[in-house]
């Protein structure tokens, strides 16, 4: 098995290989919707800025031959793109929506440890929402799955790269402050 490289992926891609179109959007797709979501936005806006994000790509595929920095290209894109959006709607804040979903719950009969489950997640993204707005970006961008580098989250975010791991761990301690009290 060939180790993916991004470079080759690009070139390929940019020739209408599909399979190497694909195995880019697979290996960058958790980044660009961990940016999105990094500005609380809502899934249907983090969807357009996931597929504005994408297609900035597919106009540039043909311009960008260096695969190395792609993520950090990606992830700089997509926070445009949200920062764009952002801008259209006026300046609308999606926490002020996240608040009026958070009671709702589905009329499914749960298992107890589900609905547990489901109360300390729903405290957790309380507190995360009650943190100032870096912290709250880095730790929703952390919890992507797969995990940006930290070259990614640095151009996503618009942080210097050495500030990224002191800042989490200043974040993380506000929040085991929030959730203590």
């Amino acid at each position: 098995m060939t180790a993916f490289d991004p470079t080759i992926a690009l070139i390929e891609a940019a020739d209408g290989n599909q399979r190497a179109w694909d195995l880019l959007v697979s290996r960058y797709s958790g980044l660009v919707w961990a940016t999105a979501r990094s500005f609380r936005l809502g899934e249907a806006d983090a969807a357009d800025v996931f597929q504005g994000t994408w297609f900035r790509l597919v106009e540039k595929l043909h311009q960008i031959r260096n695969g190395d920095g792609l993520g950090a290209w990606l992830a700089t894109t997509a926070r445009h793109e949200a920062i764009d959006l952002l801008r259209r709607r006026g300046r609308e804040t999606p926490a002020e929506l996240d608040e009026h979903l958070i009671g709702v719950r589905s009329t499914a009969g749960l298992p107890e440890e589900s609905v547990l489950r489901e109360e300390e997640d729903r405290l957790l993204w309380q507190a995360v929402q009650r943190l100032p707005e870096r912290c709250s970006r880095l730790l929703r961008a952390l919890g992507a799955d797969p995990v940006p580098s930290y070259a990614e989250l640095a151009a996503a975010l618009g942080m210097p790269i050495g500030s990224i791991g002191p800042t989490r761990a200043r974040c993380l301690e506000t929040l085991r402050g929030l959730l203590a009290s």
